[in-house]
């Protein structure tokens, strides 16, 4: 089957859609598992957050595979980051304001303690916003991008799955350090010990990249793989979390099996692109232009989401007793109306500079 555009792939415009809703079923599940002290909350609301959210937990990982996928080959270098750095970090520096003002008009912060928080930006992105962090992050990949471009595009498979073996290996270290706190030459003076270096969210732009070049095309039995991977990694995702949930009370120790940077979200990331990355579409119906658009627009919902899920978990919260109904109703909801509202900043001049 042809797709709709030759310069797009449906099936990952479909993939950054989901990805993006599941940052929004992510973030309503905080609200019914972490106090507003920031402990634990013990719930029969926390144990649902626990199953519902932990195949979520590949969103991040699934937007950096998408990013990195359409990141090589690096041409110019100057031209590369300017692109880059303008498309992503103009609307970032922008939101910081917003949320650094959206805090003072609904009280949580002062006129003084905002002006600091602006003033605060080119630190740490200036205002306590936990969202925000993806983007630093993002940044440092596209800086980076232009050392391994070369590499990337001509390394055998051999020399691509050593770079991924070693990375699986470091993803394994949050579980190691429970059995031994410092390992392969970690001390307090030592930061960088010996798989600093392939670890970390570039791992997942690697494996795009390895996908993409070995093995895009459908084959024999790929779907049974991708499906397995998924099953696996959320029996350690979801065991882990409500295993965790009876025991612990500090959130850092109950989100142990959810990190980023685990073996079991990368097997869970990898299946899910892995099932994503062959849809097609026959034709230019509503439903493709509208998946096409919302992923279009998929960094200004990122970007924007808090400011409406915010405003929207205290109208419909109260109307439902359990999570289990809470959690994705008004996920869903926050996700359209997130949308619409990028889509009406869409029609502004200048949008890309708000929206990307």
């Amino acid at each position: 089957m042809n797709s709709v555009q030759s310069n797009r792939n449906f099936g990952l415009d479909i993939l950054r859609v989901v990805a993006c809703y599941m940052v929004l079923q992510i973030h309503t599940g905080e609200f019914y598992y972490i106090s507003p002290q920031g402990t634990v909350l013990h719930t029969a609301d926390a144990w649902w957050v626990g199953w519902y959210n932990s195949l979520f937990r590949v969103c991040v990982p699934l937007f950096v595979m998408l990013s990195g996928y359409y990141l090589f080959p690096v041409g110019n270098t100057k031209a590369f980051l300017k692109k880059r750095f303008a498309r992503v970090a103009i609307p970032f520096l922008i939101w910081c304001v917003l949320y650094a003002v959206y805090q003072y008009c609904i009280g949580t912060a002062t006129l003084q303690q905002a002006g600091e928080n602006i003033l605060n930006i080119p630190v740490n992105y200036g205002t306590d916003i936990g969202h925000l962090w993806f983007v630093y992050m993002l940044l440092g990949i596209y800086l980076f991008a232009p050392l391994i471009s070369a590499w990337v595009q001509t390394a055998t498979r051999g020399g691509m799955q050593l770079y991924l073996a070693l990375w699986a290996v470091a993803m394994c270290l949050p579980y190691i350090h429970l059995l031994f706190p410092v390992v392969l030459g970690e001390c307090y003076w030592n930061k960088s010990p010996m798989l600093y270096y392939f670890s970390g969210f570039l791992g997942y732009v690697i494996l795009a990249n390895y996908i993409k070049r070995f093995y895009m095309q459908p084959q024999a039995g790929q779907y049974i793989v991708a499906v397995l991977l998924i099953i696996a990694g959320y029996a350690i995702t979801a065991g882990g979390f409500t295993h965790l949930l009876a025991k612990k009370d500090v959130v850092e120790q109950l989100e142990l099996t959810w990190g980023f940077e685990t073996i079991n979200v990368a097997m869970m990331a990898a299946g899910v692109f892995l099932l994503f990355k062959n849809i097609t579409a026959r034709n230019t119906s509503a439903t493709v232009k509208l998946v096409t658009d919302i992923s279009a627009k998929s960094y200004g919902i990122y970007l924007a989401h808090i400011m409406v899920l915010d405003n929207l978990y205290p109208l419909i919260n109260p109307l439902f007793a359990s999570a289990a109904i809470k959690v994705p109703l008004i996920a869903v909801v926050s996700f359209i109306g997130t949308y619409l509202v990028v889509k009406c900043l869409s029609f502004l001049p200048k949008s890309k500079w708000l929206i990307g």
